[in-house]
């Protein structure tokens, strides 16, 4: 029988550790089983009582990177995301990329009249002429979560515009839904507000099973944070000349030039970027 171990949450709250929450999570980042048997085997000696989460994942992030780079990177997902930071731009920018991938037009960043007064809306998302207004909740703290006070504000802003917007005679689209997407999670009085006045929310693991890590895998549009071969700095200096999706670095040779980075550096990273695009889950 294993020992009982309790680590210590992103909330502070303490939770007994499980092998088998470890093992799904490199299984979903799709490292195989004889390298998730050596991950769990190395870090099992380590383990105790009062551990941080954050230090069991850089441990078998570290384990992970040294026999799977890919897989190492699709694991990374979750931190990859607050790495975008310290501004929610390029957060927005990968809201709608993958908006986009899903068939919508998209506009970041755009202002809009309401019928009381202008607001700026995070990305604008149009598909068979219905028209969603998207604010995106940028958390660089995973222990940030959005009450509901955050719907109530966006609700009440979407309100607004829709009755401007669809009231325009020039307009002909139709301004359908306000959606809410955040990068950590809501809590439950949020949930249940955005459902009773029918808005969208979308965080890391809501709704189940169709939330933004789900989506990014099934789409293969991973950050550029996510990479194992750029340094920090690079990945902050491609952010700043707006690449912010792994595979928009397949037609970004001339911007890694500009960072400083070799041709060798530049087909490693081109290396893993081909790698990880090319998986996809079903």
């Amino acid at each position: 029988m294993e020992k009982q171990i309790y680590i210590k949450k992103g909330n502070d709250q303490m939770e007994l550790f499980s092998f088998e929450k470890l093992k799904n999570s490199l299984q979903s980042a799709g490292a195989p089983k004889g390298v998730i048997e050596t991950i769990i085997h190395g870090i099992q000696p380590v383990i105790y009582d009062g551990m941080s989460s954050n230090e069991i994942y850089k441990k078998a992030f570290a384990l992970l990177k040294k026999q799977n780079k890919v897989c190492a990177s699709r694991y990374s997902l979750k931190r990859a995301i607050f790495d975008l930071g310290p501004t929610g731009f390029p957060f927005e920018r990968l809201v709608g990329a993958l908006l986009k991938e899903k068939g919508y037009k998209t506009e970041v960043s755009i202002i809009l009249d309401g019928a009381c007064v202008t607001h700026e809306i995070d990305v604008l998302a149009e598909k068979d002429g219905n028209v969603y207004a998207i604010e995106c909740k940028f958390h660089s703290d995973a222990k940030g979560a959005s009450n509901v006070k955050v719907p109530l504000y966006i609700n009440s802003i979407f309100l607004d515009i829709q009755e401007q917007w669809n009231t325009n005679s020039k307009n002909q689209t139709h301004l359908k839904q306000g959606w809410l997407v955040t990068n950590t999670r809501f809590t439950e009085d949020a949930i249940n507000y955005a459902k009773c006045v029918g808005l969208t929310l979308l965080s890391w693991d809501y709704p189940k099973n169709n939330g933004l890590k789900a989506t990014i895998d099934s789409m293969a549009l991973f950050p550029v944070t996510t990479l194992t071969t750029l340094t920090k700095r690079e990945k902050h200096q491609l952010i700043e000349k707006d690449v912010v999706l792994v595979k928009e670095l397949i037609n970004a040779s001339n911007k890694m030039k500009n960072i400083g980075m070799s041709e060798k550096r530049m087909h490693r990273v081109l290396e893993e970027v081909k790698k990880l695009c090319a998986i996809s889950q079903p």
